[in-house]
């Protein structure tokens, strides 16, 4: 399967770069396409080495989409292309040294103070002075050394891998429910402190650094990893009235919560200023039709941000309905398989990494495809492995590795119990 997608890759490649108004191979791109087909077969070599029982399903659909992405953004902007061959080879190179240096799961399973600090720290350094970087509206990245990074992606997974050893810990206490609210068992007041804090820290970050998505994101993470740790939908119930109660306070606080609400509301009156993106991104849809008008033959550059935040939309003109499909399709297959991974694991902290870590990419992927099709407001999150972004690919083959260690180590300990 990482042969197919790797030769999808090339042949998409080839048609967008033909099909083009030079109608030939652009001779400065093509090293730029070796390496990324040589950086995921090397990813598969690895694996076969470092993780040779992990599901064999996850990286090849991992493959196609960070190709079929390299494709677009080869095809929208070649000095961007460039770039994300560079972050292909440093996410593949993260993907690598995990593999290596986490070579069973119980090894960060003490760790977990550590990743606290480091989470919380990497997720508020954007408010740091100096170095803290405001772009279009939202306080997300660092400028350190002349490069700019978000370093919220790392922290997803730091705070993932603190949560999943933390309710491990205390998942007996916090399903214990000692007050009675008419026919509902409700838990004692004290026990949703962990609950309040991880919703107050979901508010810091979207008051202070005006971001919506990864607020969403991190809440949600708790709640939804809580719920598995418990098995209590009472969590799931006060977390939505959380979040409900959260949205509104941030609708009538802040004007930009307020803009961004009415353009996914009705962004016509305002198609030719703040409505411009989201207007420009249904008519691709809407021209892409079914099948699409073809790589290289639709116009998505006149959708700002078309490489990071709307690539979604650009496949949708050029490849339609069924291309869109495709690429949710194989989100859902990796969803799929790490829930499956998280239900086979033995141990309570990798069954419950596993869903976390599944839970970071589903739910990112939910909100920038929802966002660009206007199901819910937009938010600036990238699509996981597509859209252009380092950061965002570096975390992301990070979460992929860690996933496949805890399906490797849970095959291993099966073939263990079984001799």
């Amino acid at each position: 399967m990482v042969v197919l997608a790797l030769v999808l890759t090339a042949g998409g490649y080839v048609l967008a770069s033909l099909g083009g108004r030079s109608a030939s191979l652009p001779a400065n791109l093509v090293p730029f396409l070796i390496a990324v087909v040589a950086l995921l077969g090397g990813a598969h070599v690895a694996t076969r080495r470092l993780a040779p029982r992990a599901d064999a399903l996850l990286l090849p659909m991992a493959a196609l989409l960070n190709g079929l992405g390299y494709v677009f953004i080869a095809r929208l902007d070649r000095d961007l292309a460039g770039l994300q061959a560079l972050w292909t080879a440093l996410g593949v190179g993260a993907f690598v040294a995990t593999l290596l240096f986490v070579r069973r799961t119980r090894d960060i399973e003490r760790f977990r103070y550590t990743f606290a600090l480091l989470g919380i720290g990497l997720l508020l350094l954007p408010l740091a002075p100096v170095i803290g970087r405001n772009i279009n509206g939202s306080r997300l990245w660092v400028r350190f050394a002349g490069i700019t990074f978000q370093p919220g992606e790392m922290a997803k997974i730091a705070l993932c891998i603190f949560f999943a050893s933390y309710l491990v810990e205390k998942r007996e206490v916090l399903s214990l429910f000692t007050r009675q609210v008419g026919p509902i068992s409700v838990p004692h007041v004290r026990h949703l402190g962990p609950l309040v804090l991880a919703w107050g820290a979901s508010l810091v970050v979207m008051i202070a650094e005006k971001d919506l998505g990864s607020s969403l994101l991190f809440f949600a993470l708790f709640v939804s990893m809580l719920w598995v740790a418990t098995d209590r939908n009472v969590y799931l119930a006060f977390g939505g009235l959380m979040f409900a109660a959260g949205s509104l306070f941030s609708w009538k606080a802040f004007a930009h919560v307020q803009e961004r609400v009415q353009i996914w509301h009705n962004p016509w009156p305002v198609a030719n200023a703040a409505g411009y993106q989201i207007v420009q991104a249904l008519f691709a849809f809407a021209a892409g039709g079914l099948f699409g008008v073809g790589l290289s033959h639709g116009n998505p550059g006149r959708i700002p941000a078309v490489s990071t935040d709307f690539i979604f939309a650009a496949i949708g003109e050029e490849l339609g309905l069924f291309g869109c499909g495709a690429i949710l399709l194989a989100f859902l297959l990796m969803i799929g398989t790490g829930m499956r991974i998280a239900l086979r694991a033995e141990s309570p902290f990798d069954k419950l990494l596993a869903a976390g870590l599944t839970t970071i990419f589903g739910i990112q992927g939910f909100i920038i495809v929802g966002g660009v099709t206007r199901l819910v407001p937009l938010t600036g999150i990238t699509l996981p492995f597509v859209s252009y972004g380092g950061s965002s690919l570096i975390a992301n083959y990070v979460l992929l590795a860690l996933l496949l260690r805890v399906s490797d180590d849970t095959v291993v300990r099966a073939e263990r119990v079984a001799a």
